[in-house]
């Protein structure tokens, strides 16, 4: 058994997607849309898109190759993979146990994917923990990646945005972590999961030949059943009161208050979403990490993105104490507390 207070993120890797679009460039594509509110919404003003070809699978393993170089450790010194992505090559094999063979792991190497998305990696940072903790595994390797740009309807002004594509790698042990996991918390509401849902292409509907017929809403916004369907305002109303709940709580089982938190590192929804959990909590500015202008919304991987461009700044700071917080599909949250 491993001290509980020993374990956390030893360092991250990431990788975006090879293309970039602007936000002119989605205009100038659609000319109907009306583009001027996009950046004071969303704050996104241009977002990585993976290439024809290039899928999660693809960035992932690119991102696990940049934390092993940052590390100075190879796939050998891995002996357990967690892979979140709502974007799999298959819907079997699962991707981890692809990523596990394109990276030469050893045998013994436990490997499972889960598909929390926004939420994805600090639900994987709990259960990387845990297994560190248990003894069952030294060092976990992390890897959250998506590529939302295929869920996404072309002509979905709503949401075609907001979403960029990419991936990170993090590896959480023992070994001297530089953030380190003082406690977690996770929360679902199984009864709000259509609120954001991709009805078809699983078991019960499949996915339609030829594509779903697409509909617009009472806005004049696309949507299929074979791509996402996103409720904004019931997520927003929804997140808006679980999430600074969840942090509150977090912060209350430990004595702490907003003052005494260096960095807030929520998942990067959107500029909307983030100002209204800000406002919720009382978060001064300084302290609330926007930063998604030229990647977007990075689904699982947004947080450990912003996290690795922190410590690359040298932001992030030896005696500082951070909360990361992911929410989304599900609907799912979760809140983790560091020390660095």
């Amino acid at each position: 058994m491993t001290n509980n207070a020993g374990v956390g993120i030893e360092g991250i890797g990431y990788s975006l997607g090879a293309l970039t679009v602007t936000n002119d460039q989605l205009q100038a594509e659609n000319p109907h849309w009306d583009m001027s509110k996009t950046i004071e919404r969303t704050g996104v003003s241009s977002r990585p898109i993976a290439a024809e070809g290039e899928t999660a699978l693809d960035l992932a393993m690119q991102a696990s190759v940049d934390v092993f170089q940052r590390l100075d450790i190879g796939a050998a010194d891995i002996d357990a993979l967690i892979f979140c992505t709502q974007t799999p090559d298959h819907v079997l094999p699962p991707n981890s146990v692809l990523l596990h063979g394109r990276l030469g792991m050893q045998p013994s190497v436990m490997a499972f994917d889960i598909t929390h998305a926004c939420s994805g990696f600090v639900y994987a940072l709990g259960i990387a923990r845990s297994l560190v903790i248990s003894g069952t595994a030294r060092r976990v390797l992390v890897v959250t990646a998506d590529t939302y740009s295929r869920l996404v309807h072309p002509l979905d002004r709503s949401i075609r945005p907001l979403f960029g594509d990419g991936a990170a790698a993090t590896v959480v042990s023992a070994q001297q972590p530089k953030l380190r996991v003082i406690d977690a918390s996770f929360g679902t509401s199984g009864k709000n999961a259509e609120r954001f849902i991709v009805k078809n292409g699983g078991a019960r509907y499949a996915s339609t030949a030829g594509g779903a017929p697409a509909e617009p809403d009472r806005s004049g916004r696309i949507y299929s059943d074979d791509h996402i369907r996103m409720d904004g305002i019931g997520l927003l109303s929804f997140f808006n009161n679980a999430v600074p709940t969840a942090v509150r709580d977090m912060l209350g089982k430990h004595a702490l208050a907003v003052s005494d938190i260096s960095l807030f590192v929520f998942h990067q929804a959107s500029r909307l979403a983030l100002d209204g959990i800000s406002r919720a909590l009382q978060i001064p500015e300084q302290k609330m990490v926007v930063d998604m202008e030229n990647t977007g919304n990075l689904v699982s991987a947004s947080i450990p993105v912003v996290l690795a461009k922190l410590i690359d700044k040298g932001v992030v700071a030896e005696g500082q104490t951070i909360v990361l917080c992911g929410f989304g599909v599900g609907l799912s949250w979760a809140t983790v507390l560091i020390q660095v």
